[in-house]
Parts: structure tokens; C-alpha cells; sequence
């Protein structure tokens, strides 16, 4: 039998990173995947291809809907082809996952293939082609999530589909009914919808991505209708049935009236939940919350001390960068380091164009709190590149401490606010006030004098250019 030092069960973003990490530090590493492929959700079925996704689909609209301006012309019409479409986001997504394969070898991490149960505390039984026994001194589960469902709901993998399924359909839908104005109903609505399709949205909230700054989904709403979504939010789905190819979607709207949806697809984006089928985490003695987490402490250590849990399994949330982050954490842990994560500064992003992104405290989270803020925006349609590249969408808003002026929180919708992001969680990250991001250099033109000049209206309401 193989003994480790670390046996890390799940390859998704957290448990590959919590590997590698290990294995810098030292450590005797395995990592067991159920899978063919390493990468789990995000790499797979998740973040890349939806990104491969979104960006075909992008070059698709940007052709037929704005070269024209640009003064492009292209001669006879231009045609999806989703087969071709969908075989290039398999191959990103190969060759991604083929990378983590490398990192396992390069790093000396034994990869063992299979479903990874706990014997007991010390001991994993992985079930593959055939199966196997190790000894692990610590394990770190990273086990991470599959999508919800709603309990009257058949998902047929067919006609009524999760994010899977979404994202190698042999078809563009006609009408795409979306259950959930979250971030993945929204981004793989926004693919299909440049591609053709009628895209309605059914959110039981009062608004689209209802964990978010309300006046960033506000404007996300706005963007959304203009592209020729149907957004129906505070609507509560009760039915959903599949006749023949016809999906019928029944839900009452806020006024109680019932409310029906007829599309050819309904995809089911209501959340995602914790994986911890086979585990068998009773026989190690782990504990499960009554949401089906493993519940960790402060240091993401289990009720079993040798035993760890990361990412989507455990509490917060569901994002790849935060899952990688506790992955390093543990790891260095288990070193004798002393790491630390601010869950506070973990960025959100929706990939939709334009983006949305954000980090730190929502207005009404502040307002909650009884904080006393200040707030500095600036519309992105002013910005000189906003124009060049005709993405004049958005806004950048800092939310800073009105007595300190310290940073409290930075939301934004517009081109590259994904990669925009990050200037804010380094700022938060160094305490900075608003009036230090305002004093600093930022290159012109560029999309990021948007969070300059909103930092300026922050420090005292003394943008530039509007």
C-alpha cells in the first residue's frame, strides 16, 4: 500500500492547486479523480468552455452586427457553424485539462484515477478500473458541486438541461427558457442569444444577479433588455414540462397571476450544491451540515483533524479562485505556516459583455451594516477607449468609508471588468483610500481611468471628464 503525507480527493481548480502547493512544500502528494480528465467542473464543464463559448459567440455577433461600422465588409452572409463552434471549445478545454496533467507530472504528484472513499480517517479506497488502497497522514477533500435542481423538476439531460448539457447542444435553440438570473443562466443565455435564439430569463427574485450591488444588476438589466432579453424577474416557477420537443414552463409573477413559457430548451440554473456522493465521509467520522458542506473551522480543517475540506464542498462561495486560494491555504497549514484569506476580497465576475465585476461591500450591505459611505461613479461612455472600441455600456462605482476614506467596496459593468477587477482587490487588499487609487498614473486611454475617476468622485466628487 502507498502512504502519502497528502491525499487530495478532487482535481478541480481547488484540490489541483492544493496539490501542487503540497507538493512545493515538500510533501508526499497523490490526488484521486473520478474522471477521465483532471479539472473538474471548472476546467471541464465550467468556467473554460463557457468562456470558449462566449467568446465565439462574441466574434459571431461582433461580424454580424457591428464590422459594418468598423468598415469591414464581408461579402454574402455569415453563418454559425455550432459544430465547428463547440469542437473549439473541446479543444481549449483539452488542452487545459492536458496542462494540469503535465503540472501532476512536473510536480511528482501521483494521480490515481477512480471514485475516492474514506476507509477511515488514515485510509482511501479508490474504486476505478480497478481498485486501490492508500494511506494518506492528512487528506484535503475537494469534492466540489454538481448543478441544483428544483424538486418538480425532471432534468432529461435532453430538452430540459443544466449547464452541462448547455454547453454542447447539437442545436441553437429557438427559444431558450432560462431558470435563474445568476451568473451561469446569464452568460450561456447571452451565447445562444447572439447566436439567434429567443432567450427569456425567470428569476424568483426581485431582480438578475440579486447577490450583487443592486445598481449593477440594475444596469445589467438595461444592457440585457437592450440586447432583446426577456427578463421576467420575481416570478416563481411551478412547473416545468416537456411535451414532444416543446418545453412548458409555468410560473406566477409577483402580482400571484400564473404566467406560462413555451421554448424549445429550458435550461435549469438555479444554483449548484455540494458533491459528496461515494465520499463516504461517515467512515472518517466527518461531519455534514444540514446543507450537505462538510462544515471546517477557521483553519478549513474538519471535526477530524487530519481531514480538510475546500471549495465548493465547504461555505461561501462557489468560485474557482476562491477554492484555489483555500487550497494554498490548507497547504501551507499543514507546513506550519500561517496563511490567511479575506473572504471580503474574493472578486465576484459575471462573463456577459459587457462584464460585471466586483469585490468588497454592496451599498446595501453597507447600509445594513450602518456604515457611514461615501460613493464615487463614473459612467464608462465617457472614457475615450470606451468609444474607440464602441463598449460604452457601464460604470465603475468605489464605495469608501466616509470618515476614512478607506475602500469598502468596488462594483462594475463594462468591457474587461473581469480583468479590470483586480486593481481594486490589490487596492483593498493595502487598506488604500479613494484618494490614493485617484492620485495614481493610470495609462490613457484605457478602461481602467474608469476606476481612477470614480475614485476621484469618491475622494470629492472631483472626477475630470464628466
Amino acid at each position: 500500500m502507498n502512504s502519502y503525507d497528502v491525499a487530495v480527493i478532487g482535481s478541480g481548480p481547488g484540490g489541483y492547486v492544493a496539490a501542487i502547493r503540497c507538493a512545493q512544500l515538500g510533501m508526499k502528494t497523490a490526488i484521486i479523480e473520478k474522471y477521465a480528465t483532471l479539472g473538474g467542473t471548472c476546467l471541464n464543464v465550467g468556467c473554460i468552455p463557457s468562456k470558449a463559448l462566449l467568446d465565439s459567440s462574441h466574434h459571431y455577433e461582433d461580424a454580424v452586427k457591428h464590422f459594418e461600422e468598423h468598415g469591414i465588409e464581408i461579402p454574402g452572409d455569415v453563418k454559425v457553424n455550432l459544430e465547428k463552434m463547440i469542437a473549439r471549445k473541446q479543444a481549449v478545454v483539452d488542452q487545459t485539462t492536458g496542462g494540469i496533467d503535465f503540472l501532476m507530472k512536473k510536480n511528482k504528484i501521483d494521480v490515481y484515477q477512480g471514485l475516492g472513499s474514506f476507509k477511515d480517517a488514515t485510509h482511501i479506497i479508490i474504486t476505478g478500473e480497478q481498485t486501490t488502497e492508500i494511506e494518506a497522514k492528512n487528506t484535503i477533500i475537494a469534492t466540489g458541486s454538481k448543478p441544483s435542481s428544483l424538486p418538480f423538476i425532471n432534468i432529461d439531460k435532453e430538452r430540459i438541461i443544466t449547464s452541462t448539457e448547455a454547453l454542447k447542444l447539437k442545436e441553437i435553440p429557438k427559444h431558450l427558457i432560462v431558470i435563474g438570473g445568476g451568473v451561469i443562466g446569464l452568460e450561456l443565455g447571452q451565447v445562444y442569444k447572439r447566436l439567434g435564439a429567443e432567450v427569456s430569463v425567470v428569476e424568483y427574485a426581485d431582480r438578475i444577479v440579486p447577490t450583487m450591488d443592486a445598481g449593477v444588476s440594475k444596469e445589467l438589466n438595461k444592457v440585457l433588455k437592450k440586447q432583446k432579453f426577456k427578463i421576467n424577474a420575481s416570478h416563481k416557477v411551478k412547473s416545468v414540462e416537456r411535451v414532444g420537443d416543446e418545453v412548458i414552463v409555468k410560473a406566477d409573477n409577483k402580482k400571484g397571476e400564473e404566467v406560462e413559457f413555451k421554448g424549445d430548451y429550458c435550461l435549469v440554473s438555479v444554483g449548484r450544491r455540494p458533491y459528496t456522493d461515494g465520499l463516504n465521509a461517515e467512515a472518517a467520522g466527518v461531519k455534514l451540515d444540514e446543507r450537505g458542506r462538510v462544515e471546517v473551522n477557521d483553519h478549513l480543517q474538519t471535526n477530524v483533524s487530519n481531514i480538510y475540506a475546500i471549495g465548493d464542498v465547504v461555505k461561501g462561495a462557489m468560485l474557482a479562485h476562491k477554492a484555489e486560494e483555500e487550497g494554498v491555504f490548507v497547504a501551507e497549514i499543514l507546513a506550519g505556516q500561517k496563511p490567511h484569506i479575506d473572504y471580503n476580497l474574493i472578486p465576484g465576475v459575471v462573463y456577459t459583455w459587457p462584464e460585471v465585476a466586483a469585490v468588497g461591500k454592496t451599498e446595501e450591505q453597507l447600509k445594513e451594516a450602518g456604515v457611514d459611505y461615501k460613493v464615487g461613479q463614473f459612467p464608462m461612455r465617457a472614457l475615450g477607449r470606451a468609444r474607440a472600441s464602441m463598449d460604452i455600456d457601464g460604470f465603475v462605482k468605489v464605495l469608501a468609508d466616509k470618515n476614512t476614506d478607506e475602500i469598502l467596496g468596488v462594483h462594475m459593468v463594462g468591457a474587461r471588468a473581469a480583468d479590470m477587477i483586480a486593481e481594486a482587490v490589490v487596492a483593498m487588499e493595502y487598506r488604500a483610500s479613494a484618494e490614493d487609487v485617484s492620485r495614481m498614473s493610470h495609462a490613457h486611454p484605457t478602461f481602467t481611468e474608469a476606476i481612477k475617476e470614480a475614485a476621484l468622485a469618491a475622494t470629492d466628487d472631483r472626477a475630470l471628464h464628466v
